[in-house]
């Protein structure tokens, strides 16, 4: 009586947890003529998409830059006014703007990280395109000379 017992808890606890299993793969398209799919599904990108995403971490690094500028002056002129007029209010504004520009100097490091690295990768992909036909260039001419030399 308790084998049994036991070999339906076993059941019970594995038809919970395949309830909650979680894949760490994508499934074949099953649309595809071969029934499989590529390691990286739907995860593609090309040179226009890096282009894009570069050019909008620029102008968030510009853009940003110059607007969090004016509001860091501004808070900090303000700060200024109320402690010089007493108010306590003008020390933890002070304190804001303080973290303001913390805050805004990590945003804009990271704008400025991904547009530069994206940058260096169409470059370096670009030099690396124009090596690889260099070497394959390289070989046809050397292939070349081998037909000539079979006489064909």
């Amino acid at each position: 009586m308790a084998w049994d017992e036991w070999e339906q808890l076993k059941a019970e606890a594995a038809s919970k947890q395949s309830a909650h299993m979680q894949l760490n793969h994508v499934p074949a398209d099953p649309n595809s003529g071969t029934g499989t799919r590529d390691a990286w599904g739907d995860l593609r990108v090309s040179q226009k998409d890096l282009s894009a995403i570069g050019k909008a971490a620029h102008d968030l690094f510009e853009d940003f830059g110059r607007y969090s500028d004016h509001a860091r002056v501004s808070s900090l002129a303000a700060a200024g006014g109320l402690q010089s007029e007493g108010f306590a209010l003008g020390g933890a504004l002070s304190h804001v703007a303080e973290r303001w520009v913390d805050q805004a100097r990590s945003l804009l490091d990271a704008c400025a990280h991904i547009s530069n690295h994206l940058r260096y990768t169409k470059n370096q992909h670009a030099a690396d395109e124009t090596y690889i036909s260099t070497i394959i260039s390289s070989i046809s001419t050397l292939d070349e000379s081998f037909d000539e030399r079979k006489g064909g």
